[in-house]
């Protein structure tokens, strides 16, 4: 360790009032620093990072939390009853009714409606006759429902809105693992949030550094940058200022130079132009129209649920919708339109349709490019997304994909897995490929692509499909047309040698640059 006398000119003010104030027997927290010493939790956290590090402290335990916050949505339930316990007292009261007819007599979106139908479904609590009306079979609730209410009412009771898991029975954590999401402000009743309490002690040389501090009158107060109120008022001559070390070498600086993820995408990019794609793009901001109703996803169905999203705060939704697309797709939902198809059979929200949104995917950028494409046309673009999520190794919570739509009379499934090899060995550099059926509302058939990770094993690289009618047509498209959403980070974890997504946005710039990428 170094010397006392520098080691206390360098000590914080935050540093010198832990070690002044508690002793070798007490067992330090940032909650109790925040109670004691009116610490905020950041500088809480500072001062036991940099006490740590003059090995003034050490670590001796960590203990997770988990915390149910509720949400606005969820205080909007404690006061007007969930969906599910809202729609079945309306059928109990009113007779069979349509899903969309529930939804406006309940002001409940029709996607939110479309979901509780179907657990509850699934449940034999409501059941659908052939004219798609919803009725109360009379069977008994099922217990999950009375637990849901007694956990929103125990959250509007309890401080700051907030849950402990360990306060809840094994019947109530099994209700709230439905009830609950880790990231962004989704429509569900509670909001999960992970803390870990971390407790310190100090070590045996911190009693001579206290007596060095109390020596030489350090108390933790000392005044660190000269203020101008501190001039206007005078009090600079009553306090002691901080010393300061000029002896303490510059930062180093190094020359930038291009991050390796962003080569691979400028390489990706140069790869898909030489082979005649041209590159679209698109806004960040979104509407539900672009994102999914002209994607012939249903607003009512629990597809939706495919891709969760984050609204927009102010405003809340765009002005219009370009016609004739937005007249077009209402019609594909309601009937099927020019299409062939039976569409949704339900009434289209054009509300609900102007919803501003974060993208949640990168087919939203086909969707707008479709009614102004060449035919026969190639087109890409890599669009970054957004969709809370579990963060781990092959997850983010925003992400980049490269999407791409080719149209022409004589495209088909063939050429499509030709492309999708394509981003599999030549671009992410695997050597095991693999197709797996998949569904997605807006193409038929739908395929992903998977490739084995030395590490990671076998992960979904992304979906492709050939466009539905209701899609294309709707676009004024009479061809067909292939389309695919490729995790471009995803692609990135192969061709740069690395096993965990989030290595692509490292803070430790010495790691990004010693990575060499292979392409």
């Amino acid at each position: 360790m170094t010397d006392i006398k520098t080691l206390i000119k360098n000590l914080h003010p935050l540093e010198t009032k832990v070690l002044l104030k508690y002793g070798l027997k007490d067992e330090l927290t940032s909650e109790r620093l925040e109670k004691e010493l009116g610490y905020k939790e950041g500088h809480a956290n500072q001062a036991f990072s940099w006490l740590s590090g003059k090995q003034l402290l050490a670590e001796i335990a960590r203990t997770p939390h988990t915390y149910y916050e509720l949400t606005d949505f969820g205080k909007s339930c404690a006061k007007n009853g969930t969906a599910e316990e809202r729609i079945i007292s309306y059928l109990k009261d009113n007779g069979s009714h349509t899903l969309p007819e529930i939804a406006q007599a309940l002001a409940i979106e029709n996607k939110d409606v479309g979901s509780a139908f179907g657990a509850l479904s699934k449940e034999g609590i409501l059941d659908m006759d052939a004219a798609k009306k919803v009725c109360y079979t009379g069977k008994p609730l099922p217990e999950r429902i009375s637990i849901c209410a007694s956990l929103i009412k125990k959250a509007v009771d309890s401080p700051e809105n907030k849950l402990e898991s360990t306060s809840l029975s094994k019947q109530e954590l099994d209700v709230m693992a439905g009830l609950t999401k880790k990231r962004g402000v989704s429509e569900t009743p509670f909001r999960t949030i992970e803390r870990e309490t971390v407790t310190y002690k100090l070590t045996n040389t911190f009693n001579q550094v206290v007596d060095a501090l109390k020596q030489a009158g350090v108390t933790g107060n000392e005044i660190g940058e000269l203020t101008p109120s501190l001039l206007s008022s005078g009090d600079w001559r009553k306090g002691t200022f901080r010393g300061y070390n000029i002896n303490v070498p510059p930062a180093r600086i190094i020359p930038g130079r291009t991050n390796p993820y962003v080569q691979f995408l400028e390489s990706v990019k140069d790869k898909l132009c030489s082979l005649g794609f041209q590159e679209f793009d698109g806004p960040l901001v979104e509407t539900e129209f672009w994102n999914g109703d002209a994607l012939f996803m249903p607003q009512f169905h629990a597809a939706r649920d495919i891709h969760d999203v984050y609204r927009i705060k102010n405003p809340t939704h765009a002005k219009f919708i370009e016609e004739p697309y937005l007249s077009n797709v209402a019609a594909v939902h309601r009937n099927g339109g020019n299409s062939g198809s039976r569409g949704w059979n339900y009434q289209f929200d054009n509300e609900f349709t102007r919803r501003l949104i974060m993208r949640s995917q990168g087919t939203v950028l086909s969707a707008h490019q479709l009614h102004k494409a060449e035919i026969p046309g190639k087109y890409f673009g890599i669009a970054r997304c957004f969709r809370y999520d579990k963060v781990d190794a092959t997850h983010l919570s925003d992400f980049y994909q490269t999407e791409g739509i080719v149209l022409g009379e004589n495209v088909n499934l063939r050429t499509l897995l030709g492309f999708l090899r394509m981003f599999a060995v030549e671009i992410a550099g695997a050597s095991e490929v693999k197709y797996v059926p998949g569904y997605f509302p807006f193409t038929e058939p739908s395929i992903e692509v998977h490739i084995k990770h030395p590490k990671l094993g076998w992960f979904e690289l992304g979906g492709s499909g050939i466009f539905r009618p209701e899609v294309t047509k709707a676009m004024g498209v009479d061809v067909p047309v292939l389309a695919w959403g490729i995790g471009i980070d995803r692609m990135a974890l192969m061709a740069l040698g690395l096993n965990d997504l989030r290595e692509l946005f490292s803070e430790d710039i010495e790691k990004v640059r010693l990575r060499k990428a292979k392409f």
